[in-house]
């Protein structure tokens, strides 16, 4: 009986618990497409993609360029000469793939770029968020871009303008 008593109790307590909290949520893509600021850097860390993404297709073209020299050569090849080709083939397709995994890799320059050009903005975002967050007292705010599971939000608990007028951005 005991038991049964204080599970209803703990049932009833929890209710009344989160009877009083808020929720609310964001569109941290609508927030950051709205800051000229992110605009900008996304511009420059596209502008580095783009001229990284040219440097490894123009090595690739001049693998290709020699691969097919090679096919063309290679019947007519003293051994020694064919074997040192094909290494500076295999040689040039390794230095291209590193190259690839620097630029674009997990750890890559891309993604140390998009962290120092990105974070800042994005930190600026959260302790905007924070501060509306604290202020209205909110329990829960979720983000419904980025693959969200969000699959219904109410437009009045939308946060996200809130969020840019702290940030002192005015809405396109």
């Amino acid at each position: 009986m005991r038991t049964l008593a204080l599970s209803l109790l703990l049932v009833i307590g929890t209710a009344f618990a989160s009877y009083g909290q808020k929720y609310g949520y964001i569109d941290s893509d609508f927030i950051l497409e709205n800051m000229p600021e992110y605009q900008e850097a996304k511009e420059k860390l596209d502008k580095f993609a783009a001229r990284w993404q040219k440097e490894i297709q123009d090595r690739y073209v001049v693998i290709k360029k020699k691969k097919d020299e090679f096919d063309r050569v290679e019947a007519v090849l003293p051994d020694e000469e064919r074997e040192a080709r094909k290494l500076e083939i295999e040689t040039l397709e390794n230095e291209t793939l590193e190259l690839q995994q620097l630029r674009f890799g997990v750890n890559g320059d891309l993604f140390a770029k998009r962290k120092e050009l990105i974070q800042p903005i994005q930190d600026k975002v959260f302790e905007a968020l924070e501060k509306i967050a604290n202020a209205g007292k909110y329990a829960f705010v979720f983000d419904k871009a980025n693959q969200s599971n969000l699959i219904f939000a109410d437009p009045k608990y939308d946060l996200s303008k809130r969020v840019l007028r702290e940030l002192g951005v005015s809405i396109k």
